[in-house]
């Protein structure tokens, strides 16, 4: 079924074919547990959550305009940095999942949200809706597996681009909205080909992206900065402050949901035929938790909770912290393993394998066995002198 059945030890060798069925069955009752007790308490939540972080970014850019007074920069630049925080995990990546959309709110709808990023939703949409969690994990199908430009697991073929990948790895936490938009445009694949270069599609398509940084660029570095006046180099830094501190937070959440190691991966072949069943396992074991306070869980847009988000991708983002020990106890249910930890742990552990695997598989293994080897020598040397 899986790559993950080519190890040692493969973790689901032990369930049977009705196992996987019955768990399918135990979920979808967890699911629509859920989807029968939602309703006003849920939407007052989303609809105070996009208040609060409308007027938090509201105040912080009306600090801003005082930004020429250090303390007024420092309020003011994390004011915005929270804010934007907010709107791009707990509400935009939220809202564009349709976690809300049975509310029937026009404003608050996957089909109506265009939120505070680089890349335009109608893209983004495609490229994590439809492909990322259809495909979770599997090798050559999800482009979040190192998002073409890295090796994150040892089945993806290693070429020595990735040498550089840690490199790779912090420009794009650094510019991450605009990696982001570039991955949904599939530049490495639509740019190897003139055929591909000049398709009308792609064309349309790098159209929208441009015309979607063109509004960032000028909403945040021109705009805002001549309306603070005399401010106008302090909002421009801070604005730029702010976005690197969203791209590289969200960098950090966003890695810590498949890169952890403990983490599986699946073959293509492995989703033909694919059951509910199967495919609720593939979810559970390609997916990894963040623990944390009920602070951190919000300002990760309750994607700490990744294992039951890729799960119920549409189910109300505050609802996975309820029905997350129900989950767990499946796992313990059915002798799996919830992998979890602290959010220093899991990024530490993404980090570690992007170090890790820019280096062929066999390379450090072959260095250790050198190392030893030269480590020998000397003793086995000394043993012939001596007979």
């Amino acid at each position: 079924m899986t790559v993950m059945q080519k190890k040692a030890q493969d973790p689901t060798a032990h369930l049977s074919a009705a196992d996987v069925e019955q768990l399918g069955v135990e979920l979808d009752a967890i699911r629509q547990s859920v989807i029968d007790a939602r309703g006003a308490d849920d939407a007052a939540y989303i609809r105070k959550v996009i208040a609060a972080q409308r007027k938090l970014e509201l105040g912080s850019r009306a600090v801003l305009l005082v930004s020429l007074f250090p303390p007024a920069w420092v309020l003011g630049t994390a004011g915005l940095s929270i804010a934007k925080i907010i709107e791009n995990m707990e509400i935009g990546h939220n809202v564009m999942h349709g976690q809300w959309d049975w509310m029937r709110d026009p404003k608050i709808h996957s089909t109506t949200w265009e939120w505070d990023n680089a890349s335009p939703s109608e893209q983004w949409k495609h490229s994590h809706n439809e492909l990322h969690h259809t495909y979770t994990n599997v090798i050559g199908k999800d482009n979040d597996l190192g998002y073409g430009i890295m090796r994150v697991d040892e089945d993806q073929r290693w070429v020595p681009l990735y040498l550089a990948q840690p490199l790779w790895n912090f420009l794009n936490a650094c510019f991450f909205e605009y990696g982001i938009a570039a991955y949904d445009l599939e530049l490495g694949k639509n740019l190897a080909t003139k055929k591909r270069r000049s398709s009308p599609e792609f064309r349309a398509r790098g159209k929208q992206v441009l015309r979607k940084i063109r509004g960032q660029v000028t909403k945040d570095y021109v705009v805002h900065p001549l309306l603070s006046g005399p401010s106008f180099l302090g909002t421009l830094t801070a604005n730029a402050t702010a976005n690197l501190v969203r791209n590289l937070w969200t960098h950090s959440v966003i890695m810590c949901g498949h890169f952890p190691e403990g983490v599986e991966t699946f073959e293509r072949r492995s989703i033909t035929g694919e059951t509910r069943g199967e495919w609720y396992l593939r979810q559970m074991l390609g997916s990894a938790n963040i623990t944390g306070s009920p602070a951190m869980h919000f300002m990760t847009g309750n994607l700490s909770f990744q294992v039951e988000h890729h799960l119920f991708p549409d189910l109300p983002s505050n609802r996975y912290a309820e029905i997350a020990p129900q989950v767990q106890a499946l796992f313990a249910k059915y002798g799996l393993t919830y992998t979890t930890g602290s959010l220093p742990r899991q990024v530490g552990s993404a980090w570690k394998k992007v170090f890790r695997l820019a280096l062929p598989n066999d390379f450090a293994r072959t260095a250790q066995a050198k190392v030893l080897q030269i480590g020998r020598q000397p003793a086995e040397s000394e043993a012939s002198a001596a007979a």
